[in-house]
């Protein structure tokens, strides 16, 4: 197999993997089983295409080979022959609506809407209240997104071993427990949306900065993320911390483009070139924290923005800075206290660290951030280093700067992150 086919199913899998679990999920009503039947599929995908050629439609083709094993296994199970037929006639339909010669445009409009009610599904059935929210996160990271055992442990601070248990243990719970593939009554939305909200934050970051691999960002992701964020907007509407997240997410995509060179290298947010900022994904974000902010002022708990309008909050005073140097970063060191004490958390600590360094100067964060060395869920997190080189270097010490970049380095798996800090590393001298 060519390095380029290989890329492509790879590719392919990564765009179509959730809707092909989902649409299987919806026929065989398991979970589990649509997992193993669209891995079938890729496994039947990597053997076949390099022998054929890649088919005209790779997403069309991967949905129909699932779905027929689906069938296979319902007709080893010995359903009975009505149900059989009834399902063979689902299928050709179905199958019928992704051959553009026999589509019309209101077709399409209803197939695109069942594939992401598909995926939907999918994602409130792997956050059923009946798994712990590590294992929800980690089960929908995998299922939805289709990142890797390794990808999930590092967006969730964990060892791979760890993940991969739970991952096993939640599918078992799912399938013990017989959880419908349905999409949740209204009065129960709120208990399972605190955990689509955090999978919907970790797949887009997950795609903002790659944990691994030669791309300082997977689009695809955010994109994917972007996209759920602002369909739960239409599913709970009145809920404050899912505008807040979509604000959140298209503030964040704004800088997309100026976040990397021409050469894929990334390029740090002070540096960046704003005029590549996406103005219409900034104005739809301020709108949303706008709207977040209506809603969290009417809801009885008396907390005010709740973590996602936090940060988008501070996403927000980047976007309002026409330059670098206009940034409000004593205001963004406020709001991230604010964070901190509405979800604290290591990761949030660093943050507000790097803020208080641009607000009051290098030492008052350095300071912070040694507090913040000891820290277990920290260990293997190259920005921890990475941020205290940097202070480092600001404050006059680049012996120390050096050898700081380069433990971060180390710890980075992305292949840009690991040549940006050793080139950080360079420039400290000998």
């Amino acid at each position: 197999m060519t390095d380029d086919l290989h890329r492509t199913i790879t590719a392919v899998w990564r765009l179509e993997s959730a809707k092909i679990i989902g649409a299987v999920a919806r026929m065989t009503r398991d979970v589990s089983l649509a997992e193993e039947l669209a891995q079938d599929a890729l496994v039947a995908a990597l053997e076949t295409w390099p022998r054929q050629g890649l088919p005209d439609k790779p997403a069309a083709w991967l949905m129909t080979t699932a779905k027929h094993r689906a069938l296979d296994r319902l007709r080893h199970a010995k359903l009975s022959g009505e149900k059989l037929v009834q399902l063979g006639h689902e299928l050709d339909a179905r199958e019928a609506m992704i051959v553009p010669d026999f589509v019309n445009a209101l077709d399409e409009d209803r197939a695109a809407r069942e594939i992401g009610d598909d995926v939907l599904r999918l994602m409130f059935c792997a956050c059923h209240p009946v798994l712990s929210l590590e294992a929800r996160v980690a089960l929908t990271l995998k299922l939805v997104a289709g990142l890797s055992t390794a990808e999930i442990a590092r967006a969730c601070l964990q060892s791979e071993p760890t993940v991969a248990q739970r991952l096993v243990r939640a599918k078992r719970t799912l399938g013990e427990a017989r959880v419908p593939f349905e999409l949740p009554r209204r009065e129960h939305l709120s208990e399972r949306l605190v955990a689509v909200l955090e999978v919907i934050y970790l797949i887009f970051n997950e795609g903002y900065t790659a944990t691994s691999g030669a791309h300082w960002m997977r689009t695809d992701l955010c994109d994917e993320a972007l996209r759920l964020a602002r369909m739960l907007v239409t599913l709970a509407p009145q809920a404050s911390e899912v505008y807040g997240l979509q604000a959140l997410l298209e503030l964040q995509a704004s800088r997309a483009a100026a976040r990397v060179d021409a050469q894929g290298e990334p390029v740090l947010l002070l540096e960046q070139d704003r005029s590549r900022w996406d103005a219409l994904l900034i104005r739809r974000g301020l709108a949303a924290l706008e709207q977040a902010g209506i809603l969290a002022a009417a809801e009885d708990d008396g907390l005010g923005l709740g973590p996602y309008a936090l940060q988008a909050s501070i996403a927000a005073c980047h976007a309002r800075a026409q330059r670098a140097q206009d940034t409000d970063w004593a205001r963004i060191a406020a709001l991230y206290e604010a964070l901190a004490m509405r979800q604290p958390s290591p990761v949030v600590a660093l943050n507000r660290a790097v803020a208080v360094s641009m607000a009051f100067g290098p030492a008052a964060g350095l300071a912070l951030v040694d507090d913040l060395m000891e820290e277990p869920a920290l260990r293997q997190y190259h920005w921890l280093p990475s941020v205290r080189a940097d202070l480092l270097a600001k404050l006059g010490r680049p012996a120390e700067a050096k050898l700081e970049f380069e433990r971060a380095a180390a710890m980075a798996s992305n292949e840009r992150e690991k040549a940006l800090l050793l080139r950080r590393a360079g420039e400290q001298g000998d």
